[in-house]
């Protein structure tokens, strides 16, 4: 795990797991702030995790004697505290849009691409196709958000994980999407973003590892 000090001496210390999507989410807001931390797993050190999040969440940070768990609450937190380069614009409807879209990704997407995950290791071919199409709409909502124009910001920073776990779930249950162009386009956009190439190039065999070992346990 990195482990770099602060600027001033403080350090940001984040738990997370290398699988979870919305870990990785933080850690590329953390890489488009610029930002070094130390970095544990719960099973590395758990009194320092009970400490940051006394209600298990992943992912939690620690910065001296301030804890916070939650990736949206993470995320405000870090855009204020360290606010060179700004995630959030400085107008208040586009702040308003990059908040729609970060709640969009936790509260519609990620739940409809979660349904997915437990069919890895128990397939079940008519759960996978409801969850398929219920991705597939969430995909057609986020064209809506996307005719919005905002540069990358806060908001943006779960997308790209998500986006794997999609074609990487979906090839496992046999399913096929079709993605709408708007999401294709902006998907490529996001690789572009140099703190999500650098979080998704590693991210990928994470996520890839965690579904390898549950096509074993099918497979037992």
């Amino acid at each position: 795990m990195p482990l770099f000090p602060m600027t001033g001496g403080r350090m940001l210390t984040l738990y997370s797991v290398p699988h979870s999507l919305y870990c990785a989410k933080t850690r590329i807001l953390l890489r488009a702030k610029g930002l070094t931390w130390q970095e544990h797993t719960p099973a590395d050190d758990p009194d320092g995790f009970a400490s940051a999040s006394p209600f298990g969440n992943l992912p939690a940070i620690t910065r001296d004697d301030f804890a916070l768990s939650d990736s949206e609450a993470i995320a405000e937190y870090i855009d204020e505290a360290f606010p060179a380069p700004p995630l959030l614009s400085a107008d208040i409807t586009a702040r308003a849009r990059m908040r729609e879209r970060a709640r969009f990704h936790d509260t519609r997407l990620e739940p409809a691409v979660r349904a997915l995950f437990p069919l890895v290791t128990t397939p079940n071919p008519e759960a996978a196709a409801q969850a398929v199409a219920a991705i597939a709409k969430r995909l057609e909502q986020l064209v809506v958000l996307l005719t919005q124009p905002l540069p990358f910001g806060l908001g943006d920073c779960g997308f790209a994980p998500t986006f794997l776990w999609i074609d990487l779930l979906t090839q496992d249950t046999g399913q096929t999407l079709v993605w709408p162009a708007p999401v294709v386009a902006y998907r490529a956009r996001l690789q572009e973003v140099p703190a999500v190439a650098a979080e998704m190039a590693d991210y990928s065999r994470h996520a890839g590892e965690w579904v390898a070992e549950k096509q074993a346990l099918r497979r037992a």
